[in-house]
């Protein structure tokens, strides 16, 4: 995340649930039921006060965020929280179920070594979701403007061009769904990495 972007959030911290829609919990579950395992451990990158977990039901529930305020926020719903970047996540290879990014991606700096580390730390068979906004469609253009008023440095990706991405670092990606927010998903392909259940670091 852009140093700007996690001071902002830092400072933003203790409003943030009160201000922000609750995470839109069908349109999560409908894309973590890709996954081609059961899903027990769930990663949120750029997860902030674990909106997004909040709505999931797994075992084992992390957020990963840069900016300390939101973490402090998380542990307040009793969400285990680490302070990481999400390019360089603390967490073992293979070892979680599913990796989360909700409405964050944009506000990631390095957003490839995002979709390389959630590949990295995926059991096979596991699966990304990223809920993102499409800058194509006419509130997506009017978020990007409002972005920039507001000094974030933000970089958003139509939903074709995020799977091209994802595609890239080599999971498969599928559309979930389109429009203004939409859903992108990563699949870890099965015959790759190891399977062995692994500990956080």
């Amino acid at each position: 995340m852009a140093v700007g972007d996690v001071s902002t959030f830092d400072r933003f911290a203790r409003l943030y649930d009160a201000v922000m829609p609750a995470a839109k919990r069908s349109k999560l579950r409908a894309a973590l039921a890709r996954a081609k395992r059961p899903v027990e451990r769930v990663v949120d990158v750029g997860g902030g006060p674990g909106r997004a977990v909040r709505a999931i039901d797994a075992d084992c529930r992390v957020v990963v965020d840069p900016a300390r305020g939101m973490l402090v926020q998380a542990r307040t719903h009793d969400i285990e929280a680490v302070c990481a970047d999400g390019s360089q996540l603390p967490i073992r290879t293979a070892s979680v179920d599913a990796v989360v990014v909700s409405d964050a991606l944009h506000h990631i700096a390095d957003q490839r070594g995002v979709l390389q580390e959630a590949k990295r730390v995926m059991r096979p068979g596991g699966v990304l979701v990223i809920r993102e906004f499409d800058p194509t469609t006419l509130r997506g253009r009017a978020l990007v403007v409002a972005e920039q008023f507001w000094g974030f440095d933000s970089t958003f990706y139509s939903p074709t061009a995020l799977r091209a991405e994802i595609d890239a670092v080599g999971l498969d990606g599928q559309i979930i769904d389109r429009g203004f927010d939409y859903t992108v998903v990563g699949l870890a392909r099965q015959e790759n990495g190891n399977s062995k259940a692994e500990e956080f670091e």
